[in-house]
C-alpha cells in the first residue's frame, strides 16, 4: 500500500506539469482577454477544436500509459521501450494524418459550428496555425505516458517549465509585437503555442537521451513497426481515445450554445472556463497518480488495496480542492482580472465562477474514482460510464443553453450534475463490478 509520501512524491511533478502546460491555454486567453472579446471567444472556439483533436492522441497515450505501468509494477522493464516507441510512431502517424485532414476541412468545419461572422474568421485564422502544434503534441504524450508509467514524474515538471517560459515570452512578443516580433495578434497567440510545443519535444529527447538508463527499459532500440504491440495498446486506449474525444466535444458543444447567446456571454464562459481549467489541475494531478498507481498495484499483486488507495488520494483532493474553491470565494475579481480589465465584464463573470466552484468540490473526489476504474485496465467500463453521463450533459446543455437560453451561470450548472452522475456512476462500479482479475 502507497504511503500519502509516496502517493504525493508521484503526484507533485504530475501538478507542476500540468500547470506549466495550462500556462499555454491560460496565457492566450489572458493576452487574448486584453485585445477583444471577438479574440476572446476565436481563442476558446479554436483552443477547444483543437483540444477535441488532440484528445484522440492524448487518449492512446493513456492506453499506452497503463501498459507501461502494469509492465513496470511486474518488473518487465524492458517490455517498457516496447510499447513507447511503438506507440510513439503510430501516434505520429495519426498526427500527419490529422493535420492534412484539419486543415483541409477547417473552414467548412468551423462555419458550420459558429454563427458569428467576426467570431468564424477570427477561429479560422487562429486554428490553421494553432493545429501545426499536432506534429509535435502528438509525441510529446506519448514522454508524458513513459515517464507517468515508470513513475519518473519530476522530468514533466522541467520539460512543462521550459514548454511554459517558451509560450509566455512568445505570447507577449507575437500577440502584441513587443521584443523586435511583429504584432500578430491572434495568429501570434497560436503560433506561440505551436513552438512551445516543439520546444517540448526537443527537452523530452534529449533528457531521455542523456538521463535515462536506455538500455533498463528497451528504449535503445525501436526495431521493425510492431502491429500485434501497436493492436494491443489499441485495445487498451481506443475506449480512451473516444473516452476523451468526447469529453471535449461535449465541451465544443457548451460554447456553441453560448457562442449563440452572443460575444459578451461567450466572453464570460471563456474567462471561468480558463479558471475553471487551473483549479482541475490538482485534481487531474492526483487522478493520474490514481491511475498509474492502481496500475502498477495490481500489477504487483495488491489487487485487495485498491479500493484503500483510492479512498486516500480522494481524501487529499478534497482537502485540495477546499483550499482552491476558499480563494476563488474570497478573491473572485482578483483571479478574474487577470483575464480582464472591463468591470462589468468582471462583475458577470462572479456568479459563474460560484458555480464552477461548488462542481469542483465534487469533481476532486468522482475524478479519482473514475480514473481508478481506467487504473484496472478495464477502459471499456469507463467509455460506457463516461458515454451515459455525457448523454444527459449533451441534452441538458441543449435545452438550458440553446432552447431556454438561459444565462452563463445557469449553463454552468451542467458541470455540477455531471460530476455527481460521474462519482454515484464510479463507486457503484469499483463496489459491484468484476473487475479484480482484469488482464492486459
Amino acid at each position: 500500500m502507497y504511503s500519502n509520501k509516496e502517493i504525493w512524491n508521484v503526484t507533485y511533478p504530475i501538478f507542476l506539469g500540468l500547470l506549466a502546460q495550462n500556462v499555454i491555454n491560460v496565457t492566450d486567453t489572458a493576452f487574448l482577454g486584453h485585445v477583444s472579446e471577438v479574440a476572446l471567444g476565436a481563442a476558446a472556439m479554436g483552443g477547444l477544436l483543437y483540444i477535441c483533436v488532440y484528445t484522440v492522441a492524448f487518449g492512446f497515450s493513456v492506453g499506452s500509459q497503463i501498459l507501461i505501468a502494469r509492465r513496470n509494477g511486474e518488473g518487465n522493464y524492458r517490455s517498457v521501450g516496447q510499447v513507447m516507441w511503438q506507440g510513439t510512431a503510430f501516434s505520429f502517424a495519426m498526427a500527419v494524418v490529422l493535420l492534412a485532414v484539419m486543415y483541409m476541412a477547417a473552414e467548412p468545419l468551423i462555419r458550420l459550428l459558429i454563427t458569428s461572422d467576426a467570431i468564424f474568421h477570427a477561429t479560422y485564422e487562429f486554428f490553421t496555425w494553432r493545429i501545426w502544434g499536432f506534429l509535435f503534441a502528438f509525441v510529446n504524450v506519448m514522454f508524458r505516458a513513459l515517464y507517468i508509467g515508470i513513475t519518473q514524474t519530476k522530468t514533466l515538471t522541467m520539460n512543462a517549465v521550459v514548454m511554459a517560459l517558451v509560450n509566455v515570452v512568445l505570447d507577449y512578443a507575437l500577440v502584441f509585437g513587443e521584443l523586435g516580433f511583429p504584432e500578430m495578434g491572434i495568429k501570434g497567440a497560436a503560433l506561440a503555442s505551436v513552438i512551445a510545443e516543439a520546444s517540448s519535444l526537443v527537452f523530452f529527447l534529449c533528457y531521455t537521451y542523456f538521463r535515462v538508463d536506455l538500455k533498463k527499459y528497451g528504449l535503445n532500440r525501436f526495431g521493425r513497426f510492431d502491429w500485434a504491440m501497436v493492436g494491443r495498446i489499441l485495445r487498451i486506449s481506443c475506449f480512451t481515445m473516444v473516452q476523451y474525444f468526447l469529453a471535449m466535444a461535449i465541451w465544443f458543444v457548451f460554447f456553441m450554445a453560448l457562442e449563440r447567446l452572443g460575444q459578451r456571454q461567450l466572453a464570460i464562459a471563456n474567462i471561468v472556463r480558463s479558471v475553471y481549467v487551473v483549479m482541475l489541475i490538482p485534481v487531474q494531478a492526483l487522478s493520474t497518480t490514481a491511475n498509474t498507481l492502481v496500475s502498477n498495484l495490481i500489477g504487483a499483486g495488491g489487487v485487495s488495496q485498491v479500493i484503500r488507495l483510492l479512498h486516500k488520494i480522494a481524501k487529499m483532493s478534497f482537502l485540495f480542492m477546499l483550499v482552491c474553491v476558499a480563494l476563488c470565494v474570497i478573491f473572485p475579481h482578483a483571479i478574474l482580472s487577470v483575464y480582464t480589465n472591463e468591470a462589468a465584464l468582471l462583475t458577470e463573470s462572479v456568479s459563474a465562477l460560484y458555480v464552477v466552484c461548488v462542481a469542483m468540490v465534487v469533481a476532486s473526489v468522482a475524478n479519482v474514482y473514475f480514473n481508478g476504474i481506467s487504473g484496472t485496465g478495464n477502459t471499456q467500463a469507463a467509455l460506457v460510464l463516461e458515454v451515459g453521463v455525457q448523454v444527459f450533459y449533451a441534452l441538458y446543455i441543449i435545452v438550458v443553453g440553446m432552447v431556454i437560453q438561459a444565462p452563463v451561470d445557469v449553463c454552468f450548472t451542467t458541470e455540477l450534475i455531471y460530476y455527481v452522475l460521474m462519482l454515484t456512476f464510479s463507486l457503484i462500479y469499483l463496489k459491484k463490478a468484476k473487475w479484480q482479475n482484469k488482464k492486459i
